[in-house]
């Protein structure tokens, strides 16, 4: 699926251009060092994002920030809707969030949304997709379908690996036409994951979380927050451990993050009695769903923070291998934790996604009762 947003309408306001800037200087200023560690010269992108906050704060007569570490005190300490940037209000309802966690001090989901997926003017912006591309093209040279399904649930299950992960990965014959692809894609895990010589990943979506100073733990993506405390998983000591590999970030938060939503509802589906075959035909979609009476689902499985960028990327499901209806398919706690979540896509969602609606899993699960066992039988759809 193309990542490019059209850039009509409030969110291709200047202004929401301007916090796309400033998102991605933080996504770059991550990956460089401790986003609170900066002395002069900041990293080019950095000091063009800064030079146009104070451009756009003179223009209004606010006052704009010093530095760029006062502007990544904006981005943590501030919430959006309180900068000084009117084009913000009404492109990005939900005000309250911040580039920045306030309590991890990492970028935010929206953050990595804004930088990654809301441009399409850089390949390296689009880290996530030519990864799965090039995964793609690898399989289907290889002739080997099972293969691309087994990097993705390699993806989804393992973000994390250990030494003897690594070396158990090497003996997968199914991965081999990936094998250099993943030797790309995973890096030795920071130390700032570490307390007490041990990591910890996360009981609930299997990524490390991050230590904080009250001896507390952050987990990255934000169901595992919204269901309230981590749960923190079994520990392992680097010592006994070897060196520690993690997925990077754009595919943790793409993949794994919207994959652990996919396997979640393959089970609920699979419960119910229906077949369901995982990303077929490499990855036209994500879940294929059969009925008892032949009738085919196919499910797009989504986790945007921000319901508008989700709706500007929205487009038709590719219609190969055959189904009968398609939707996309957000995780319920989008909706419990901002409710206008769907409307706000519908509102945004442009004429290429040819009407494609957008349901909760739980919407979904509900509609498949429906047609197994409602009053309506067959005529329960998932379309509009």
């Amino acid at each position: 699926m193309s990542d490019v947003l059209p850039g009509a309408g409030p969110l291709g306001h200047p202004d929401v251009r301007l916090l796309r800037d400033v998102a991605t200087a933080v996504v770059r200023l991550e990956d460089t060092a401790r986003l609170d560690a900066f002395t002069l010269p900041y990293l080019p992108q950095a000091q063009r994002a800064l030079d146009a906050v104070v451009l756009a704060c003179l223009r209004t007569g606010a006052r704009p920030p010093a530095g760029l570490p006062e502007l990544l005190r904006w981005c943590r300490s501030r919430p959006i809707g309180s900068w000084p940037l009117e084009g913000l209000t009404d492109a990005l309802t939900d005000t309250g969030d911040r580039l920045i966690d306030e309590l991890s001090g990492r970028p935010t989901q929206l953050c990595h949304e804004l930088a990654v997926k809301a441009r399409g003017d850089s390949a390296s912006q689009q880290y996530d997709r030519m990864v799965i591309h090039e995964a793609m093209r690898a399989c289907r040279e290889a002739a080997s379908p099972e293969s691309y399904t087994a990097f993705r649930r390699l993806l989804v299950n393992q973000p994390v690996l250990t030494e003897a992960d690594w070396f158990d990965l090497g003996t997968d014959l199914y991965l081999d036409p990936v094998r250099e692809l993943i030797a790309l894609i995973f890096s030795p895990a920071p130390d700032a994951y570490l307390r007490l010589g041990e990591y910890t990943p996360c009981g609930r979506c299997l990524t490390l979380l991050t230590p904080l100073d009250d001896g507390g733990w952050w987990c990255e993506r934000d169901q595992c927050r919204f269901l309230g405390t981590p749960i923190p998983g079994p520990a392992f000591k680097r010592v006994d451990s070897g060196l520690v590999r993690q997925l990077k970030r754009p595919l943790r938060q793409f993949v794994t993050g919207p994959g652990r939503a996919e396997a979640d509802l393959e089970r609920a589906l699979r419960k119910r009695g229906l077949t369901v075959e995982m990303w077929p035909g490499y990855d036209a979609y994500d879940l294929r769903v059969v009925f008892p009476d032949g009738h085919v689902w196919a499910i797009d499985v989504k986790d945007w923070a921000h319901p508008g960028l989700l709706g500007r990327a929205a487009e038709a499901v590719r219609p190969d291998p055959y189904y009968d209806e398609a939707c996309w398919v957000v995780p319920q706690f989008r909706v419990e934790a901002r409710r206008d979540y769907l409307d706000v896509y519908t509102h945004e969602r442009g004429n290429r996604a040819g009407g494609l609606r957008l349901l909760t899993d739980r919407q979904l699960c509900a509609a498949a009762d429906a047609r197994l066992h409602g009053d309506r039988g067959p005529t329960a759809r998932i379309t509009p």
